[in-house]
């Protein structure tokens, strides 16, 4: 899907000092456009998804993955996408296998802005940890803090609103590969996992950087991708620390240029160890 326009991912608003009180002039800025995208399999609603009307396409991609409902970008056969003033709709067709399995999956949801876990049933449909991943040579440190230091000047629509969150594909040497960003943390991973499943990332050439909390879903969605590390700006919640340990995912979290927190993750098992 080729980019959207600049209008479509952020609109004017009128605004004024509050603090200067009535005399203060009115004067526009930028704020993030919040659009209904509905993603459909085989011609059928599937979620309704509050997302950044732009990349829906790879946002499509990247959630059927993490949704399970994918194994590999191969299992499609076609994508549709069309964005209108209000909406969003992208219609994704599917192998025979990969349709029969997902209409014989009973599942209803319906979205919200940062919303991961909406529309499960009960605690059975918490999704289960997928397998765990091959060790992979850890991350140096001066590449984390490489990718943290270069994250905010790689988020153009951040700049100009200052109301959404990026996920980053990062080199092994810490440059940033490619970004997607959108009103919702989960969205903007899963727009960064359909642009990867695209080209074709092998997962072991490098990590993913968030701009967000690093909560279960997030983990989740990592781990489905294959990635072996995932860092984060903020703390890791007690869930997805115990997911990423599930999933053998080093997880780096309250990163800084300067200094980062190994929650999970090979190094911390020696460390374990050696202290044991």
């Amino acid at each position: 899907m080729p980019p959207s326009d600049a209008a479509s991912v952020a609109a004017a608003a009128c605004v004024y000092r509050y603090d200067a009180g009535l005399t203060g002039p009115v004067f526009t800025r930028e704020i993030a456009v919040e659009t209904p995208i509905e993603i459909a399999f085989g011609g059928a609603p599937f979620a309704v998804m509050m997302a950044t009307p732009e990349d829906i396409e790879e946002f499509a991609i990247g959630f059927a993955l993490t949704e399970g409902i994918i194994e590999s970008v191969e299992d499609i056969r076609a994508i549709e996408a069309l964005v209108e003033e209000e909406s969003g709709r992208v219609n994704v067709t599917l192998s025979g296998e990969r349709m029969g399995a997902h209409l014989a999956r009973k599942r209803a949801m319906s979205g919200r802005t940062g919303c991961g876990l909406c529309g499960i049933e009960d605690l059975e449909h918490l999704p289960a940890p997928r397998r765990r991943m091959s060790a992979t040579p850890p991350i140096a440190p001066r590449a984390i803090g490489a990718a943290i230091a270069a994250l905010e000047s790689s988020q153009p629509l951040n700049a100009r609103t200052r109301a959404v969150h990026a996920a980053a594909w990062c080199g092994r040497d810490g440059a940033i590969r490619a970004v997607r960003e959108d009103v919702g943390r989960h969205n903007a991973l899963d727009k960064l996992i359909g642009a990867l499943l695209r080209e074709k990332v092998d997962p072991a050439d490098g990590f993913i950087l968030i701009s967000s909390r690093c909560s279960f879903e997030m983990v989740a969605k990592a781990a489905a991708f294959g990635a072996g590390t995932l860092v984060s700006v903020s703390a890791p919640t007690s869930l997805a620390l115990r997911r990423a340990e599930e999933n053998g995912l080093t997880l780096i979290a309250i990163a800084r240029p300067d200094q980062a927190l190994g929650f999970s993750g090979a190094a911390l098992d020696a460390r374990r160890g050696t202290a044991a």
